[in-house]
């Protein structure tokens, strides 16, 4: 009975021992946080980095002509402290979730209300605003997902999805 104990008292620490390592492991996909002023709106971007690890990503990973979460694990999140335009669109101030669909001429870029939900909570319901980019090819590859703010001015900014060889560049205006 005693070696009954002491083998149970092993199994116990050797599996909790496995599962505290399994908390040390770095996500594949890891979470990021950008926070950026454009002009005198503050603008902030949550979302998940996932890598092409040998993958083909446009066309492949991240189909043509279906939605995109445009990240990993959950909807990316992006929030404006002030009203925007987005390619000359109104933006009202608040949180909503980044969504796209990605095309070889042509991507969807879709603004929802953020509600928490999953990114298939967004699918069938009209978003707050909806607009075209061109995707640009760039000459560097690009491994992890990356969303960047560039070109900032008083006025305005860039904000790009990098990923693989492509660059989205879309228009963000503020007041």
């Amino acid at each position: 009975m005693k070696n009954l104990i002491t083998i149970c008292l092993m199994a116990v620490c050797v599996a909790w021992a496995g599962m505290a390592v399994a908390q040390d492991s770095p996500a594949p996909s890891p979470a990021s946080t950008l926070q950026q002023k454009v002009g005198l709106t503050d603008v902030t971007i949550e979302y998940s980095r996932p890598s092409m690890k040998g993958r083909s990503i446009m066309g492949g990973l991240v189909p043509y002509d279906s939605p995109w979460r445009t990240g990993a694990n959950a909807a990316t999140k992006i929030t404006f402290s002030d009203d925007v335009t987005i390619e000359g669109k109104d933006v009202m101030a608040g949180s909503y979730a980044l969504l796209t669909k990605p095309g070889k001429e042509s991507w969807e870029v879709h603004l929802h209300k953020y509600d928490q939900g999953s990114p298939n909570s967004y699918n069938g319901k009209d978003p707050a605003v909806k607009v075209s980019v061109a995707p640009e090819a760039i000459d560097c590859t690009v491994e992890s997902f990356l969303i960047n703010v560039d070109e900032l001015r008083d006025k305005g900014a860039t904000i790009q999805l990098l990923w693989e060889n492509t660059m989205v560049p879309i228009a963000l205006g503020v007041k």
